[in-house]
C-alpha cells in the first residue's frame, strides 16, 4: 500500500496546446481526441487524490518568448512535423510561456496549494524545481498521468525513478499519439519485474485512495 502522506499525483502537460484541436498537437498530426480522452480519469483522479490527502503537482511543456531555452534541434524537429515552436497558430504562438495555448485546459482548476511547474524539456525534472518540491514534501511514491505516455509522461517517468521514487502510470489517465505506441510504452515499465514501477488503470487506484489502509498496494 502506498502511504498518502508520501505519494505525490503528476499531471503532465494537459495543456490547450495538446488537448485542443486549434494547438500545437493538431498542427503537428496528433489526433487530439485520443489525448482528450484522458481527462475523465485525471479529473477522477484528482478528486480521489484530494479526498485522501495527496499532493498533486501539475506541469506545463513550453519555452521562453525569446526561445533562449529552446534548443535549435528541439526547433527543427517541430518544424519537420509542420508545427515550428514559436510560430502563431490560433492559440497564440506554439509552446511559448504566457500564451493561450500554454495554459492548462479549463477542465482543470489547480488550487493554491498544487503547484504548476513550467518546464523547457519532456522531463519534469528538468530545469525545474519539481525534485526540490517533492523533497520537501517528503514523499518517495509518484502516480504519473497525463501526456503523452511515449514522451513527456514517460521522460518523467525514468527521471523519476532516477531520482530514487517510486512510480505508478495511470494506464487509462496517459494516452499517446499512436494505439500501438501506447501500448509499447505501458510494456516498457513492467520489463525487468518492473524497472519503471506499477502500471494500474484508474479505477483501481481510485479504489485504492478510499480503502482503508491495510489494504494491498496497486
Amino acid at each position: 500500500m502506498f502511504d498518502a502522506s508520501r505519494t505525490a499525483l503528476l499531471v503532465i502537460d494537459l495543456q490547450r496546446d495538446f488537448l485542443d484541436p486549434r494547438g500545437y498537437a493538431a498542427q503537428a498530426g496528433v489526433d487530439v481526441s485520443r489525448l482528450r480522452a484522458t481527462l475523465g480519469p485525471v479529473c477522477a483522479l484528482i478528486d480521489a487524490a484530494r479526498a485522501a490527502g495527496l499532493r498533486i503537482a501539475y506541469t506545463r511543456e513550453g519555452h521562453r518568448p525569446d526561445l533562449s531555452d529552446c534548443p535549435l534541434a528541439k526547433r527543427e524537429r517541430s518544424r519537420h512535423a509542420g508545427a515550428e515552436i514559436g510560430s502563431t497558430g490560433p492559440l497564440g504562438r506554439l509552446l511559448v510561456r504566457g500564451e493561450p495555448g500554454h495554459g492548462l485546459v479549463d477542465e482543470l482548476q489547480p488550487r493554491a496549494d498544487e503547484p504548476v511547474i513550467d518546464k523547457p524539456g519532456y522531463s519534469a525534472f528538468h530545469q525545474t524545481d519539481l525534485d526540490q518540491i517533492l523533497r520537501g514534501w517528503g514523499i518517495d511514491t509518484v502516480i504519473v498521468c497525463g501526456v503523452t505516455t511515449e514522451v513527456c509522461v514517460h521522460t518523467t517517468l525514468r527521471a523519476a525513478t532516477d531520482h530514487g521514487l517510486r512510480c505508478i502510470t495511470v494506464s487509462d489517465a496517459c494516452a499517446a499519439s499512436d494505439p500501438g505506441l501506447q501500448q509499447a510504452a505501458l510494456a516498457m515499465i513492467a520489463v525487468e519485474g518492473g524497472i519503471f514501477g506499477k502500471v494500474a488503470d484508474s479505477a483501481r487506484l481510485i479504489a485504492q485512495l478510499r480503502r482503508p489502509r491495510n489494504t494491498e498496494s496497486p
